[in-house]
């Protein structure tokens, strides 16, 4: 069992929600692009990734993150 106190709160945040959408909807439009031979969509995709990757640290420095002071947890 886990100490509360210890607990990261595995991503359930506004932060992480945003930057996994984003990243993907990247990957699943680079797949496409990729089985469509389309190595500019491929390569726009990739950057859509890291694009994701820095919306999330943002967000969560902005206070969206798990411990940030604009989140609210939800009881389970």
């Amino acid at each position: 069992m886990s100490n509360p106190i210890d607990d990261p709160g595995h991503g359930h945040s506004p932060a992480a929600w945003t930057a996994v959408t984003i990243m993907l909807v990247a990957f699943g439009v680079g797949t496409f692009f990729f089985v469509t031979h389309n190595p500019t969509g491929v390569y726009i995709s990739a950057g859509l990734l890291v694009v994701g990757l820095l919306v999330g640290w943002l967000m969560a420095k902005l206070g969206w993150g798990v411990k940030g002071p604009k989140y609210a947890p939800k009881a389970h």
